[in-house]
Order: C-alpha cells, then sequence, then structure tokens
C-alpha cells in the first residue's frame, strides 16, 4: 500500500502537475499489440515512459522488470543502489496496471520507476543515511518529497548510495563504512561526485528514470556534472525538507535544498511541480507558483558567465565548454558579459569559517542521534569552537554579502560557471579532500546554496583529460526564477545532444 500524504494539499502546487494530470486523463488508450524491447524501455525519458504508459504502449510492470534487469546489470559494478523493495514495486506495478484498465490515473507519474537518495525516509524500506547507527533503521512514513511523487503515481525501487549523513564522503565522495564506494558508470574507477552520487550513476546507467536528492553544497549539481545528467537545487523555501536526515532547522537551514535528477530537462520541469510547496512543518517553506519554462524569450536573457572563482581557474576544456554554451545564447540575440557576483571568494571563505564555528558539534550531534560510534574516516567531527561574538559577526558578514549580490543580479537574468575546475577524477585511497579540491569544487557550488539562488545542471561536452567522462554547465537564476534554470538548461540540451548512454 502506497503512504498516505503526510501533509494537506496545497493551494499551489504550480501549473504544471494539473496540467500533466489532465492531460494524462485524456490520453488513455487501448493496450498496444506491439512490444518495446526492455534494452530500449530503459533509454526513454520519464516524461516519456509516463506517456507510453498512459497511452498503454508499456505497462507499468513491463517498465519495472526493465529497471531491475538494468540494475541487476550494471550495480555490481558501480555500486549505486544500495537497498531494493522489489515485492512491493511489482505489487504497486500491478495496482497501477490495474487502475489503467479501468481508465483511473494516479498522476502525472502513473507507473513510472523511481529511486531516492538513501538520505530520505521512505516508508517500510531501510533507510541508512551512509551511517551505521541506522543500518537497520526503517521509516514509517515517507519524506514529503517521496511521498508526493509516489502520490503522483511515481514506484520506488530502492534507495541509492550517499556518504554518511550526505556529509561525510572527502575526497571518495560517495562513500560511506556501511555501504563503500560508489563509481562513475562512464569510466571504470572514476568518482560519481556526491553525494546524490548514487542517484547520478543509477540515472545515468539507465537503472531508473529519475531521483530525488539533495543539495547542500553541491550534491546534486556535482553529480549531474560527473555523471552526464540533469539535476535542479531549486530556490530555498521551494521543496520541503521534512524526512531528510539533514533537515531543516538550526543555524545551517539556508543552506540545505530538495531536488530531482533525471536523464532529461523534460523530466525536471515534471517532476519539480509535484514535490514543491509548504507540506505544513518545512517552515521556511513558502507557495511561491512555479513560472512555465516554455514561456522563457531566451532571446532577451541576460547573461553574466565566468570561468574563475576567485580561487582557482577551471581546466581549458571545461572553459572552452563554458565558451561554447554562452555561443548557444549569444547566437539567439543575447547580450553576454564575463562577470560574476562579487565578494564571490569571500563569501565562500565565510561560509567554510561558519559552518565550522560550533567545534563539529553538529555533526557530533548527527552521530548521537542516529546511534552511530564509528564515522566514516570522510567524516569531518573535529574542530574548534568560535567565540560566539565571531560566529554573530560571520552571520552578518554573510548577510551583507548576499544583500551585495542579489542588487548585482539586477543586471542579469542568468549565469553560466562552472560546476568544479575539471572532469571527474580517478577514486583516490585518500579519505581527506586536498585543499585544492575544496576551493575548486565547494567554492563553485556552494555559492549558491548559501544564496539559495536556483541552480541547475546539464551534459554539454565530453572530456578528453579523463577520456568519456562527462562535462555539465552549471546554470544559475534569480530567487524564484527556477523556469529561467529550466528553459537555459533545455536550451543546452538542444544544442548539446545531453545524456548519452554509457557503455557499461
Amino acid at each position: 500500500m502506497r503512504s498516505p500524504l503526510p501533509m494537506k494539499r496545497r493551494d499551489l502546487l504550480g501549473a504544471g502537475i494539473a496540467a500533466a494530470s489532465i492531460g494524462a486523463l485524456g490520453s488513455i488508450a487501448p493496450a498496444s499489440a506491439e512490444p518495446i524491447a526492455p534494452h530500449a524501455l530503459i533509454e526513454y525519458s520519464a516524461s516519456e515512459i509516463a506517456a507510453m504508459i498512459r497511452a498503454r504502449k508499456v505497462s507499468a510492470r513491463e517498465v519495472v522488470d526493465a529497471c531491475y534487469a538494468r540494475i541487476d546489470a550494471v550495480n555490481p559494478r558501480i555500486n549505486a543502489v544500495v537497498a531494493q523493495c522489489r515485492a512491493r514495486a511489482y505489487a504497486e506495478a500491478g495496482q497501477a496496471d490495474a487502475l489503467l484498465a479501468q481508465g483511473r490515473l494516479l498522476g502525472p507519474l502513473h507507473g513510472v520507476p523511481f529511486t531516492a537518495k538513501d538520505s530520505f525516509d521512505t516508508a517500510g524500506v531501510v533507510s541508512t543515511g551512509g551511517t551505521l547507527g541506522r543500518k537497520d533503521f526503517v521509516p514509517g512514513r515517507d519524506a514529503t518529497a517521496i511521498a508526493r511523487v509516489r502520490a503522483a503515481g511515481a514506484i520506488l525501487l530502492g534507495k541509492t548510495n550517499t556518504p554518511e549523513f550526505t556529509l561525510g564522503g572527502g575526497a571518495r565522495e560517495t562513500y560511506n563504512l556501511l555501504h563503500g564506494q560508489t563509481y562513475n558508470p562512464y569510466g571504470e574507477g572514476y568518482l560519481c561526485s556526491g553525494s546524490s552520487g548514487g542517484a547520478g550513476a543509477i540515472v545515468a546507467a539507465a537503472g531508473a528514470y529519475f531521483d530525488i536528492g539533495s543539495d547542500y553544497g553541491g550534491s546534486i549539481r556535482g553529480p549531474a556534472f560527473a555523471n552526464g545528467i540533469a539535476g535542479i537545487k531549486p530556490t530555498y523555501g521551494r521543496v520541503p525538507r521534512t524526512g531528510h536526515i539533514v533537515g531543516y532547522g538550526g543555524p545551517f537551514d539556508n543552506f540545505q535544498e530538495i531536488g530531482p535528477l533525471a536523464r532529461r530537462v523534460a523530466d525536471l520541469s515534471l517532476i519539480l511541480p509535484i514535490i514543491m510547496g509548504p507540506d505544513d512543518s518545512d517552515a521556511a517553506m513558502a507557495p511561491v507558483p512555479l513560472g512555465d519554462p516554455a514561456q522563457v524569450d531566451l532571446s532577451k536573457l541576460r547573461i553574466a558567465w565566468y570561468i574563475d572563482n576567485g580561487s582557482i581557474r577551471v581546466s581549458r576544456e571545461v572553459q572552452a565548454m563554458i565558451e561554447r554554451c554562452v555561443g548557444y545564447f549569444t547566437k539567439l540575440g543575447c547580450k553576454a558579459r564575463q562577470d560574476r557576483p562579487p565578494r564571490f571568494k569571500e563569501l565562500a571563505d565565510a561560509r567554510a569559517a561558519f559552518s565550522g564555528a560550533d567545534g563539529r558539534e553538529f555533526m557530533r550531534r548527527l552521530m548521537r542521534k542516529h546511534g552511530t560510534t564509528q564515522p566514516s574516516p570522510g567524516l569531518n567531527i573535529k574542530g574548534s569552537e568560535l567565540p560566539s561574538s565571531e560566529f554573530t559577526r560571520l552571520c552578518e558578514q554573510m548577510d551583507a554579502i548576499k544583500s551585495e549580490q542579489l542588487a548585482w543580479f539586477e543586471q542579469y537574468d542568468l549565469i553560466l560557471c562552472p560546476v568544479t575546475w575539471r572532469a571527474p577524477q580517478k577514486v583516490t585511497s585518500e579519505y581527506l579532500m586536498p585543499p585544492e579540491w575544496g576551493a575548486g569544487y565547494g567554492g563553485m557550488t556552494s555559492e549558491y546554496n548559501t544564496t539559495g539562488w536556483p541552480a541547475g545542471v546539464v551534459r554539454a561536452g565530453t572530456s578528453k583529460d579523463s577520456p568519456g567522462l562527462p562535462l555539465g554547465i552549471h546554470v544559475v537564476a534569480q530567487p524564484w526564477r527556477d523556469d529561467i534554470v529550466l528553459a537555459a538548461l533545455a536550451h543546452i540540451e538542444k544544442q548539446t545532444g545531453g545524456w548519452r548512454m554509457p557503455g557499461i
């Protein structure tokens, strides 16, 4: 049985979910007599497979079967899926097919299989958060975002790997003592980024049509970059964090956002309206409607772009990719200028100091709360407390810089910039992240967690430095203009082709 929604029905869901549901109800057709090969099924997008199920060209059970077959084939090599719920998934697929035969539709994701990052609570399915203290923990209810996609008809296949508490992978990114290392499907032994690394890897490998991830400092965008898929970190306040192991509240509240990862940008536009909106639990959420990406006039966008975060310059191939993407917009008539938000590095440095101001008590509290006595090697639990005066100063400094950056952004609609400074690298035997990795990675994505601006990534190239590995472009818009992010990502995807099936 599906768990009930743990909230009242929202008044403002955005036009997307209602339109999708109405359109879907009108498209139910007699079952097709033409079978589709399982290997072909897995390459479709979530939007396409949802339409095919509604049109009865394929059954939900056939699609679930194809996904599990693919997981069986690739997971021994990439270690992305760490828990499964096959009996329930097949039961729900059977229910979805029976309802469709009666002309009834659960929602716009009717019968679409997905996976969920193991940091989310999932009713009846083990939810570890990558920490030993929760190795046998089975929640009684779904996290809000999970409940919402299930209520829209999606079928949970299983859980995907994440570093401990989503924060403890270190240089190995998606690694923990409980489930081990997750690898990139495009290159044997390569990193898949983190912390939604298992999500990025299995979606890229076509084992699930989408995943729900979280982003505290780049944890959706990094895996989208490394695994050649699409992902969006929505505006802070759009998607509830309820039921996530690092949820809402406390001094670090505004760093965390929840969002989808999928192979195609259209799927992000389908899923985001479903998971967004207040849930009467996460107090920071606002009922702000989502604009229609199709209504964005791309030719009128004012674009800023940069290749330097103030600490490190990106590699030549990442620079070339960014410049190509800028060209996709200038050809439309857009005005573009090389520029970046003021005091960029200063904000990143302030956030880093602020995050450790409690002497890492935040991490130790998580361990105590969940009964973990042995942390993963990449989890930083040691530090020195800063005086309360310094804590207050850092808060005020970040707020002042954010205000200055917001004023700067009035002259632009879009930022094109790096996710990280180079292509994905080989998995290292080390756990502690080298200083240059922190400057090149977190300082290029965590900035936009601190500001709360919407940011997304889509595949825009292929690396020669790390042969065959994907490269992605980072797209940022003003607060609540997630529609502009989605429209820009879709335009880039149209030019580059976006996701490509890995050879695994």
